[in-house]
């Protein structure tokens, strides 16, 4: 489901919500007969049915979280 509020998306059994705070300020919500949210050049859109994958690990709260040999 794509909404004005955000999307909906699954990773095998788990539904995830991103909300419009975290998309990126040149995406803008199109209503109409499929709501997507569109690029301001149109090269990128995302609608339901369509695959998308962002990765990072470089913000904060990303990436590893400690270090399994105990070393700081």
């Amino acid at each position: 489901m794509v909404n004005k509020m955000g999307f909906f998306a699954e990773a095998g059994p788990v539904q995830i919500f991103v909300s419009n705070h975290l998309i990126p300020d040149d995406m803008e919500f199109q209503s109409g007969d499929v709501p997507n949210y569109t690029t301001s050049d149109g090269s990128v859109k995302i609608q339901k049915e369509s695959e998308f994958c962002i990765g990072t690990i470089k913000d904060d709260f990303l990436g590893v979280i400690s270090d399994p040999g105990g070393a700081v």
